[in-house]
């Protein structure tokens, strides 16, 4: 435990060094700017129009709110990504082409050690910096919409699940990949688990079975995908009606319950993902 709490310091004073997180905390504040701005003039437009006073049942601020808030969590994660990917995508590659793993590893430190210290560091921070800026949002949109969701803390740990499988995903990868590819291939993993969620929405506008079984083996296989939607839902759960109907929430992937083993297969996932890294590391020639 001590081995793994010092590398895990050490991973993050690096990252502070690097000023990795001076970069995202300015790309987080003007996010935040931006959405407030967008917020203020969406309930703005919604309660000075009176064409959208309560129409047919659907109660306009409820889904402005849900929809504002949806298109944040999106930027949410599209945020904690960037900063998981930075954190970890030239882990073991990276810093054994720098020379600076096998000081580590000869002290002596298991590599298993090592992968998993470097983990907790990146998934603690960037699980954290998700549901901070989460909670944000939701503050922003009850403080200029009065509007808060039906749920708060799942949607904030499914969040932090979400960008904690992204984590474990870019660090796997720079076992096997250099820095630079690792990076654009867990963006790319990234963008075909939003891919899937479109084509779930198109799939459920189209009445496509086929779409719909496409979108929700993908949104299986990414895991992270099936977060991120099970989040949008909970924070509309008990809404009901022509307003849960007239509900459109983020632009990639809508509200999707993915039912009692979503949680189990998650954390499985991890433990997949965390042993084929191991096996990588371990045959690896340093």
């Amino acid at each position: 435990m001590n081995a793994i709490a010092t590398i895990a310091r050490f991973s993050l004073q690096e990252a502070l060094r690097r000023r990795v997180f001076v970069v995202v905390a300015l790309l987080t504040a003007a996010f935040l700017v931006l959405y407030g701005l967008g917020t203020w003039q969406a309930f703005e437009a919604v309660r000075s129009d009176p064409f959208t006073e309560r129409i047919g049942g659907v109660e306009e601020d409820i889904v402005a709110g849900a929809t504002l808030l949806g298109l944040a969590m999106f930027g949410t994660l599209f945020l904690g990504t960037i900063l998981a990917v930075f954190l970890t995508l030239g882990v073991v590659r990276g810093d054994a082409e720098r020379g600076l793993l096998q000081p580590v590893l000869v002290r002596p430190v298991p590599r298993r050690t090592l992968l998993l210290a470097r983990f907790l560091a990146a998934a603690g921070v960037c699980g954290a910096y998700v549901a901070a800026v989460f909670l944000a949002a939701t503050v922003i949109t009850w403080a200029l919409g009065d509007w808060w969701p039906d749920r708060v803390l799942s949607p904030a740990l499914q969040l932090a699940a979400a960008v904690a499988i992204i984590t474990a995903l870019s660090l796997a990868g720079s076992v096997y990949l250099a820095a630079t590819a690792n990076g654009i291939a867990v963006f790319m993993v990234f963008g075909a688990g939003l891919v899937a969620g479109l084509l779930g929405q198109i799939g459920e506008a189209l009445g496509s079975d086929t779409l719909d079984d496409v979108a929700t083996t993908s949104s299986w296989l990414l895991p992270f995908e099936a977060l991120y939607q099970s989040a949008l839902g909970a924070i509309t759960a008990d809404t009901v009606g022509f307003t849960r109907l007239a509900i459109d929430l983020g632009p990639f992937g809508g509200a999707e319950s993915f039912g009692v083993l979503l949680w189990p297969w998650a954390i499985a996932y991890l433990a997949l993902v965390g042993a084929a890294a191991a096996a990588g590391f371990n045959r690896r020639d340093l």
